[in-house]
């Protein structure tokens, strides 16, 4: 069965700024559950201390990762959660999430929240999301 995929948007202004408001999933599925991705090297060292961009990047290269090893891509995330240290900073640099997610054709539901600090000192950002295909 195949899988449809129906956004649910009230309002225009989310997708203005490159996200649903909701999204109604069905149809015979796989859902991936995927643990915050950050800025870490494959070795699990943390990368670009204070660099909100490169970290972002990484982040996403790191959800590409998981999503590949689950014959899923971007375009299959249905939510996203980004938790910020410092949420002005995160909006100044959040077009190269957003760069990513268009290039892949995702308009995923997101939120937004900012955090005192995460689990690895240094780390700005961190991206955990729910892909289904």
């Amino acid at each position: 069965m195949a899988i449809e995929r129906t956004a649910v948007n009230p309002v225009q202004w989310s997708l203005d700024l490159g996200f649903s408001q909701g999204e109604i999933v069905s149809g015979g599925t796989r859902t991936l559950y995927c643990s915050g991705q950050t800025a870490m090297s494959p070795e699990g060292a943390p990368l670009h201390d204070g660099d909100m961009a490169a970290q972002l990047a990484v982040s996403v290269d790191n959800l590409e990762g998981v999503l590949g090893a689950a014959g899923m891509s971007l375009a299959d995330v249905v939510r996203l959660a980004v938790y910020a240290t410092d949420v002005d900073l995160l909006l100044a640099h959040l077009g190269v999430l957003g760069a990513r997610l268009g290039a892949a054709g995702a308009v995923p539901t997101m939120t937004v929240l900012g955090v005192s600090r995460l689990a690895i000192p240094g780390q700005l950002v961190e991206l955990e999301a729910t892909a289904v295909a």
